[in-house]
C-alpha cells in the first residue's frame, strides 16, 4: 500500500496517457472508413469531392503525429514507474535482509541472495513496465472496440468477447505447469549463481588446488539441467499454445464471415466494412500477443513469491534498524559485566541437539578471559551469544546488568568490539574501513587509532595514506596489516567489552609481533573474551574456561589448570611436541604451535 501511494503521481499519468492514446487509435479506422466511402463515391460517380481525400489524408496525419507524441510520453512515465518501483523494492529487500537474525545467512549461500533479488525484481519491474505501456492502453481499446462493434453488430462482439475466457481458461491449464519448471529453473540458476559469486571471491584459493575444471563442470551441470527443463516446459508451453490460437483463428472465421456477409447484404457500406476489418484487428492484436503477456506475466509472479517469502521471514528481535537512534539502556557499573545464568543454546535445524548445555559463568570488569575447547564445541556460539547473533534456547545472558534478550540491539552491540580471526574488511579506503564503528572520525582521531595498533608505520607510507583503495576484502594489504587495520577499527569504536577470535593465528612471526602489540593496546582497561588458537595467548588471560561437549570442564587462572590435568594440562604437554599423533590433537581444539 506505501509503494500504491508513493507512485499514484505515475499511475495516473499512465492512465490519462493510455486514454489518450486508445483515442487516437480509434479514430483511424473511423477516418479510414469515411475516406473509403467517398472514394467509392467518387470512383462510382455518385459524387464526392477530391479535395476531402486530401483532408482526410491530413486529419490522419495529425491522428498518427498525436498517438506518436502520448505512446512516448506515457511511455515516459512508465519507465519512470519502472524505475522508481526497482529502486523501492531493492531497498526494501535490503533493508529486510539487514533486519534478518544471523541464522538466516548461516542457511543461504550469499551468491543465491544476490541471485534472487536481481531475478525477482527485474520479473516484477519488467511485467510493470510492459503493464504500464502496452498493456493497459490495449485493455482500454479492446473495450472500445467492442462497444463500436456492438453498434453495427451484436454477433460481432459476442465472438469477440468469447475469445478471452477461452483463451484465459487454456492460459490457466498451461500455468501452473509452467510455473513449477520455472521454479525447478530458478533453484539451479540461484545454486550456481551462489557458487560463482564463491569462487570469484576465493579464485586463489581454486587455482592452488587446480581446481578450475571442477568449478566450472558443476557450474555447467546446473545450466544443463535448466536446459533440460526448458525443453519439456518449452514443449508443453507452445503445444498449448497452439490449442489457443487455433480456437483464436476459428473465433476470428466466424468474426470475418459476418462482416463480409452483412456488407453483401447491404447491412453497411464498404467504409463501414474496413472500420470494422481494422477495428477487428485491433481486438485481435492483443490476443496474439498475449502469449507474451501471459509469459511475462508468470515469471512476474514465480519471481515475486521468491521475493516476498524474503520478506515473510521473522526479523531479528529489537534489530538496530528497528531500535530508536538515541535508545538510552540503564547499564549498571557492578560485576559481573557478563553473566551466563544456566543457558542452553541448539540450532533448530540440528534436530534439537544442543551445542551449548547449563552454561553457568560470571565475567567481571576488566577481566581477561579465554575459551578454550575442540573445534565445534561452542566457544564461538558462545560469544555470538552474548552479541546476540542468535537467542538462547534457554537461561538468561547479561550484560551490564541488562537482559540481551530486553536491550535493543543497537545499544547492545555499541558495548562490544569485535576483531575477528579474518580480517573482514570492505572494499574501498583505509579510512572508510577504520570508520566502520565510528563513523566521521577525525584524521587526528584515525592516526592516533592507528598508531596505537601499530599500523602507522604501513600507512604512512602509502601515497594516498587513509584514503588509498585496499580492495574487495582488502586484498592489496598483507595479512598482517589487514589484521591491524581491523585492531585500528575496533580502538576507534572503543566499546568497553572485547571479543577477540584469536587475530594473530593465522599471521608470521614479524606480523604476529605487530598485531599482537596492537591486541594489548586494545586490550587495556577492557573486559575481553578471547577464543584462543595459540597457547601463548592464553598464558597471558585472567582465567580460562574450557568446554567439553557443550559444557564448562573447568574454570580458572592458567596456574590453577596447569596442575589439574584437564584440557589445558594436556595442551601444555603436547606442546612443541613433534608427534604427529600429538599435532594432530592440539589441532582438534584449533590450537597453532
Amino acid at each position: 500500500m506505501a509503494t500504491a501511494r508513493e507512485l499514484w503521481p505515475l499511475y495516473l499519468s499512465i492512465v490519462v496517457g493510455a486514454l489518450l492514446v486508445s483515442a487516437t487509435a480509434l479514430l483511424t479506422p473511423f477516418v479510414i472508413g469515411r475516406a473509403t466511402d467517398t472514394v467509392v463515391s467518387i470512383a462510382s460517380g455518385q459524387g464526392g469531392d477530391w479535395t476531402d481525400l486530401v483532408w482526410f489524408a491530413v486529419v490522419l496525419l495529425v491522428i498518427a503525429l498525436a498517438n506518436s507524441l502520448l505512446t512516448n510520453i506515457s511511455g515516459y512515465f512508465g519507465d519512470q514507474m519502472s524505475v522508481r518501483l526497482r529502486a523501492i523494492l531493492s531497498g526494501r529487500y535490503f533493508h529486510k535482509l539487514l533486519r534478518l537474525p544471523q541464522r538466516y545467512y548461516d542457511n543461504e549461500l550469499t551468491g543465491k541472495i544476490v541471485s534472487r533479488l536481481n531475478r525477482s525484481i527485474t520479473s516484477i519491474t519488467d511485467f510493470l513496465q510492459t503493464f504500464a505501456n502496452s498493456f493497459f492502453p490495449t485493455v482500454i481499446t479492446l473495450l472500445a472496440v467492442l462497444v463500436i462493434t456492438a453498434f453495427y453488430s451484436p454477433w460481432l462482439s459476442v465472438l469477440l468477447i468469447v475469445i478471452y475466457p477461452i483463451f484465459v481458461w487454456l492460459t490457466a491449464l498451461t500455468s501452473r505447469k509452467w510455473q513449477v519448471w520455472e521454479k525447478k529453473k530458478n533453484d539451479h540458476y540461484d545454486i550456481a549463481g551462489g557458487r560463482f559469486a564463491e569462487v570469484i571471491g576465493q579464485m586463489r584459493v581454486v587455482k592452488s588446488f587446480v581446481a578450475e575444471k571442477r568449478e566450472l563442470d558443476g557450474f555447467n551441470d546446473h545450466y544443463d539441467e535448466t536446459l533440460t527443463l526448458t525443453k519439456s516446459q518449452s514443449a508443453f508451453w507452445h503445444r498449448m499454445d497452439f490449442w489457443r490460437r487455433g480456437a483464436l483463428d476459428l473465433v476470428f472465421f466466424g468474426v470475418y464471415a459476418i462482416i463480409f456477409v452483412q456488407a453483401a447484404r447491404g447491412d453497411y457500406t464498404v467504409g463501414a466494412m474496413v472500420l470494422l476489418i481494422q477495428l477487428t484487428a485491433m481486438a485481435r492484436m492483443p490476443v496474439t500477443s498475449m502469449s507474451y503477456w501471459v509469459d511475462l506475466t508468470q515469471r512476474a509472479v514465480v519471481g515475486s513469491q521468491e521475493y516476498f517469502k524474503v520478506m515473510a521471514e521473522i526479523d531479528e528481535p529489537n534489530n538496530a534498524l528497528e531500535a530508536a537512534p538515541t535508545a538510552e539502556v540503564k547499564w549498571t557499573d557492578d560485576d559481573p559485566v557478563i553473566a551466563f545464568d544456566n543457558v542452553d543454546f541448539g540450532y533448530s535445524d540440528a534436530n534439537g541437539a544442543l551445542v551449548l548445555k547449563d552454561i553457568d559463568l560470571h565475567i567481571n570488569r576488566g577481566e581477561k578471559v579465554a575459551f578454550v575447547g575442540e573445534s565445534g564445541g561452542g566457544k564461538t556460539t558462545l560469544v555470538n551469544l552474548i552479541m546476540k547473533l542468535y537467542p538462547a534456547t534457554a537461561g538468561e545472558i547479561r550484560v551490564h546488568g541488562q537482559s540481551v534478550r530486553d536491550v535493543p540491539t543497537v545499544a547492545l552491540r555499541r558495548e562490544i568490539g569485535v576483531v575477528f580471526q579474518d580480517s573482514n574488511l570492505f572494499s574501498g579506503t583505509i579510512r572508510e574501513n577504520m570508520e566502520y564503528g565510528h563513523p566521521g572520525a577525525t584524521d587526528e582521531e584515525l592516526t592516533a587509532a592507528a598508531t596505537r595498533a601499530n599500523a602507522m608505520s604501513f600507512i604512512s607510507k602509502l601515497e594516498k595514506g587513509f584514503d588509498t583503495e585496499i580492495g574487495e576484502r582488502g586484498i592489496k594489504l598483507s595479512g598482517g596489516q589487514k589484521q591491524r587495520l581491523s585492531v585500528a577499527r575496533a580502538l576507534l569504536k572503543d566499546a568497553p567489552i572485547l571479543i577477540l577470535d584469536e587475530a594473530t593465528s593465522s599471521l608470521d612471526t614479524k606480523a604476529e609481533r605487530a598485531v599482537q602489540a596492537g591486541l594489548e593496546e586494545l586490550m587495556e582497561g577492557r573486559t575481553t573474551l578471547i577464543i584462543a588458537h595459540r597457547l601463548s595467548t592464553i598464558a597471558s588471560v585472567d582465567r580460562i574456561v574450557t568446554l567439553k561437549d557443550g559444557r564448562i570442564d573447568e574454570v580458572g587462572s592458567p596456574a590453577e589448570l596447569a596442575r589439574t590435568g584437564g584440557i589445558y594440562a594436556e595442551l601444555l604437554a603436547l606442546q612443541g611436541s613433534e608427534n604427529k599423533a600429538d599435532k594432530a590433537r592440539l589441532l582438534a581444539y584449533d590450537i597453532t604451535q
